[in-house]
């Protein structure tokens, strides 16, 4: 598979994060919103410094590629590019080790398990996305768990609403180092997307931290 290099002409850093000290902050800001049907969201603004200088690392260094997926009876591009590390393999920077380190031992009165893997997505524009969904694949279709989301670069809103439809919950704006995590029975009884957007925005990385056999 070859890796993709994505452009980064679009993008703009933030005026508040110029430096190229990546460090991670204290999780004890972070800020908990509890949602219907025993899930919750915690939600932590700015808690990697240095994140544009991490983002434009992983942007140059990640082995990106692009995915096809069948709908119905067509193939359709999958519309971000991606990259895995599975449990065990070594992530692209160390700060994404310290970074699923410190979660892990956060939320492990909650979770009772680290988080283990990361999924990496690159939205490249507002016409990248992800459709509404939740992490059902494996042990969270019938278990509370958590995911934890780092994203980098320009901000994208993450919107939840209750699995099955109706009108958006919550939205929030994510990027520039910002942390939330999903939890209780946020997978299975909620669903999150990443709309597309016809304003004119930058590319974003996020990064999923999962604990063992949640997809």
């Amino acid at each position: 598979m070859t890796a993709l290099r994505p452009d980064l002409s679009a993008f703009q850093g933030s005026l508040f994060d110029q430096g190229d000290d990546i460090r991670l902050g204290p999780l004890g800001g972070v800020r908990r919103t509890g949602l219907d049907g025993g899930a919750w969201i915690d939600h932590l603004p700015g808690w990697l410094q240095g994140a544009d200088a991490l983002f434009e690392d992983l942007v140059a260094r990640v082995p990106w590629h692009a995915e096809e997926r069948r709908m119905y009876d067509n193939v359709v591009a999958v519309p971000r590019l991606l990259a895995y590390y599975r449990e065990g393999e070594p992530l692209p920077h160390p700060v994404l080790a310290e970074a699923r380190a410190a979660l892990s031992a956060h939320y492990a009165p909650e979770l009772g398990e680290p988080f283990v893997t990361a999924g990496l997505c690159l939205y490249r524009d507002g016409r990248d996305s992800v459709a509404w969904h939740g992490d059902r694949t494996g042990r969270s279709s019938t278990r509370d768990t958590m995911v934890a989301i780092l994203s980098l670069g320009d901000p994208r809103d993450l919107a939840l609403r209750p699995r099955g439809g109706g009108p958006v919950a919550l939205r929030l704006p994510l990027g520039h180092g910002d942390l939330v995590v999903m939890g209780g029975s946020c997978q299975r009884t909620w669903d999150h997307a990443v709309p597309k957007t016809s304003r004119a925005v930058g590319p974003r990385v996020s990064v999923q931290f999962r604990p063992h056999g949640v997809g």
